[in-house]
């Protein structure tokens, strides 16, 4: 084969290929969307009696102590913004004069919070409710245990107590014979 023929049936080949490539052409790309995304966190301070949650008492009379039925579990739990410093926890009657009161009529004596104290985690002294706590103007209450110092490292955190209960009838050395009832309220705080 002759040359030119040769390079006639080359060109013819190249122009074959090159007639069935696709055009080249430049990427496009789209505009963006976007998605805003809102997250809350809520600043929570919670309470949970989980355990003795209802104590009775044999009182004897004059007598300093009274043991209560049962210990109470508390837990106390958290979730809090940048500038809380503490939490703490209190224990307090509605009333110092009259925590727990009487049942029959005709009866006009009841039992004081002065005459009701705490014991916290099962060790130290049993304490008096005579207080004042955050909550209520009376002096009826009782910090359970120390402050918690709240940094940047437990914001969020919890704490568990077990308190345990006497009564001591010679605060109140005429009590009579009677059933008194009462409420004990456990409350926490965060301050700022």
């Amino acid at each position: 084969m002759r040359l030119s023929h040769k390079l006639l049936i080359a060109t013819g080949a190249l122009l074959f290929v090159t007639a069935n490539v696709p055009p080249a052409s430049a990427q496009i790309n789209s505009n963006t969307g976007t998605v805003t995304l809102n997250a809350t966190l809520s600043e929570s301070l919670t309470v949970t009696v989980n355990s003795g949650s209802t104590v009775n008492f044999a009182l004897a009379p004059n007598t300093a102590v009274n043991a209560g039925s049962t210990t109470t579990g508390v837990t106390t739990a958290w979730t809090l913004k940048p500038g809380r410093t503490a939490v703490a926890l209190w224990a307090y009657f509605g009333s110092a004069t009259a925590a727990l009161v009487h049942q029959t009529a005709g009866n006009t004596v009841d039992i004081p919070s002065s005459a009701v104290k705490i014991q916290v985690g099962g060790a130290g002294p049993f304490n008096a409710l005579t207080a004042v706590s955050p909550f209520n103007a009376a002096a009826s209450g009782l910090q359970i245990g120390s402050s918690i110092s709240i940094t940047g490292l437990n914001k969020t955190g919890s704490r568990a107590d077990t308190l345990a209960y006497q009564i001591d009838t010679t605060v109140v050395p005429q009590l009579p014979a009677d059933t008194y009832i009462g409420t004990l309220n456990i409350q926490a705080q965060a301050t700022p």
